[in-house]
């Protein structure tokens, strides 16, 4: 049962810091980089499209476990010390008022268009010159 709750907890602090990027990200003491990559990472949490579908085994869970905390970590270490703290404590209070899940169609679309580019990609490069031969 403590494995399950230091997951919980992780969970908890994950929704809380990525909140906290969205805010980061509108507030004018951020550099610029910082506040791209914070809203990337936003969309892409909030996504209801992965970009390692959850289908596939095992690695459809690195987005997840390992990209998403590994891109909010480092953007969190971009941020000032006092408008991390300032855009924390926004963040836990809308948690509490929102209550709701957190998704982000614009992210999904952003998504999607990467999956379609790549697909693309593939046919152009492998699959419609092997047809046309």
């Amino acid at each position: 049962m403590a494995v399950l709750e230091r997951l919980r907890g992780w969970a908890v602090i994950l929704k809380r810091d990525g909140v906290t990027l969205w805010f980061a990200a509108r507030h004018p003491d951020v550099p610029w980089y910082a506040k791209a990559l914070g809203v990337l990472t936003v969309a892409y949490a909030l996504s209801p499209i992965d970009l390692i579908p959850d289908v596939i085994p095992l690695l459809g869970l690195v987005d997840d476990l390992i990209l998403l905390p590994v891109l909010i970590w480092i953007t969190l270490k971009m941020i000032p010390a006092r408008v991390l703290t300032h855009c924390r404590r926004l963040a836990e209070e809308w948690i509490k008022d929102k209550k709701g899940k957190l998704i982000s169609w614009t992210g999904g679309a952003v998504i999607l268009l990467i999956w379609l580019v790549i697909l693309m990609a593939v046919w152009r490069t492998w699959i419609g010159p092997w047809l046309s031969a």
